[in-house]
């Protein structure tokens, strides 16, 4: 991915929801626990990237230390719960393969957190940085497109929060900006 010199923000139509996944190595001398659970997001992300009209908008990877996790951005909560239920999707097996291996042995942890978005209640910044995140999910643009501040982005249909410029008097009594 290449940097994008400049400041950028992100813009996405409707709600949205954010679903962040992922998994902890807790025996790292049991790969023979933790490889099946590590192994089992790629199909799911073939399958989820074959077929957009599933909802899955981005995905990005992050790994520190033992932990993988996986941030995704859906269109809907709707569609991303059809998709874990779904049979003939690699979710709701995978899931099953987890609890019958694994189950609550604790050898991997798993974990996943929800998030939906309201219109227009969020805000992002990307100075210097490829198209990541929101942006990837949605519409990359110039940040003045948005707004200058986070107040501003987060609210940016909200003429209240693009306050006019504040005006203070120098000690020679002029007007400065």
């Amino acid at each position: 991915m290449r940097a994008i010199p400049g400041r950028y923000t992100a813009s996405i139509e409707g709600d949205f929801v954010v679903f962040v996944i992922g998994m902890r190595i807790n025996k790292l001398w049991k790969p023979h626990k933790w490889v099946p659970v590590m192994s089992a997001m790629g199909p799911m992300l073939r399958e989820l990237f074959t077929h957009p009209e599933k909802g899955l908008l981005s995905a990005q990877f992050g790994w520190s230390g033992r932990t993988i996790t996986l941030i995704q951005y859906w269109r809907s909560f709707e569609q991303l719960e059809r998709f874990a239920r779904d049979r003939n999707d690699p979710h709701l097996p995978a899931w099953r393969r987890f609890n019958r291996r694994v189950g609550t042995g604790g050898d991997v942890g798993i974990f996943h957190e929800t998030f939906k978005v309201a219109a227009g209640a969020y805000e992002t910044v990307y100075n210097n940085m490829p198209v990541i995140g929101l942006a990837a999910a949605g519409e990359h643009l110039p940040v003045a497109r948005r707004g200058e501040t986070a107040r501003q982005r987060i609210h940016a249909d909200d003429p209240a929060n693009h306050p006019t410029p504040v005006r203070s008097m120098s000690r020679a009594g002029s007007a400065r900006q």
